[in-house]
């Protein structure tokens, strides 16, 4: 079952051509091979358990099983067994790395390939599992359970990494979740109605990957989120010129402000790269005129000086205002009404 963000769990069905589709991605991409040993971290339950877990058995691997993941378990079957591959989503990979420490384990030299979902690596769990891992190539694949896993991929610990995250420092629209695999369409999907001249939109995707439908009175429904073929992921993004997808966030958090979509992670994403702003988070507020006015609360970092309109400017140290900032989403080119007209401090 899938629950997303929308509530209540769903049974998602998924055919095996789907889950065949999915397997022959993975060893594409990842490079399963029948020589891998292959780790059980993850619920045959899950999505992520099982395709993977199809992907090793299509390709002749050897699997490991244990009852439960626990990180000292997982260790202790990675050198026991000399396992080849697993995968992870972040707290798996953050209960390893501790454990790790707390064992003062040198390394895991056998392991050559790890698949993380689930949500993105930092920049500390991907340095201490290149360290932990010396040997791994460390993929990171964006997916969903109506997807029968993952869409995207990309490798995040090898030399073009540095220029991958030069590029993401440049852009103020999501985060770069890799390419698709041989078999996935994926398209953007834009708000005609929307007056930005933003890129960004529904991501959309289709082929023998999707589900067959959400499983209810004893048959599989084709759901609202399926049109002609193409399923609706529920996220925002775009696709740059080189064909890698940059994810922006759920469709469900859009504000509607002046009849124009805006999506809080956008203007978030952009305020947080002001060397004033430690954090931000945006939502909207119902307006007579606009239908929802955005407002940003802001957490201010400590060498920083507020100063509020009434204030008087000292024009000495580091200050920042509404209107510094204001202006600073301007000069990111954010769309007119998408920079917050409301601006709160913690």
């Amino acid at each position: 079952p899938d629950s997303g963000t929308t509530g209540q769990p769903k049974g998602v069905a998924i055919s095996h051509t789907s889950l065949i589709i999915q397997s022959l991605a993975k060893i594409a991409v990842v490079g399963y091979g029948e020589d891998d040993v292959y780790l059980h971290t993850a619920p045959l339950c899950h999505i992520g358990g099982i395709s993977s877990c199809l992907a090793t058995l299509m390709a002749g691997g050897c699997h490991v099983l244990i009852p439960k993941f626990d990180a000292k378990s997982a260790i202790k079957a990675i050198q026991e067994h000399r396992v080849t591959c697993f995968i992870t989503v972040p707290a798996i990979m953050a209960d390893l790395l501790s454990y790790s420490r707390k064992d003062k384990l040198s390394g895991c030299g056998s392991v050559t390939k790890i698949l993380n979902g689930g949500g993105g690596l930092s920049d500390e769990l991907i340095n201490g599992a290149s360290h932990l891992f010396f040997n791994a190539a460390i993929f990171s694949a964006y997916g969903m359970t109506e997807a029968c896993s993952s869409l995207t991929f990309m490798r995040i610990n090898n030399p073009e990494l540095q220029e991958a995250k030069n590029q993401l420092s440049k852009q103020s629209e999501g985060v770069c979740v890799g390419k698709p695999s041989p078999p996935v369409e994926i398209r953007i999907d834009r708000d005609e109605s929307n007056s930005s001249s933003s890129q960004m939109g529904k991501i959309l995707t289709r082929g023998l990957h999707t589900m067959v439908g959400y499983w209810g009175n004893n048959t599989a429904d084709t759901p609202e989120s399926v049109k002609n073929g193409w399923l609706d992921t529920g996220d925002t993004g775009w696709i740059d010129r080189t064909g890698k997808l940059w994810l922006m966030g759920r469709q469900k958090g859009r504000i509607k402000s002046g009849g124009e979509n805006v999506y809080p992670e956008e203007v978030e994403l952009v305020l947080s790269q002001h060397s004033g702003v430690a954090t931000a988070v945006v939502f909207g507020v119902p307006d007579s005129r606009l239908g929802e006015k955005i407002v940003a609360c802001l957490s201010i970092r400590d060498d920083w000086r507020w100063v509020d309109a009434t204030a008087e400017h000292q024009g000495e140290g580091n200050e920042v205002s509404a209107h510094i900032l204001q202006e600073y989403c301007r000069i990111k080119n954010l769309s007119r009404l998408a920079i917050p007209p409301l601006l709160i401090t913690a």
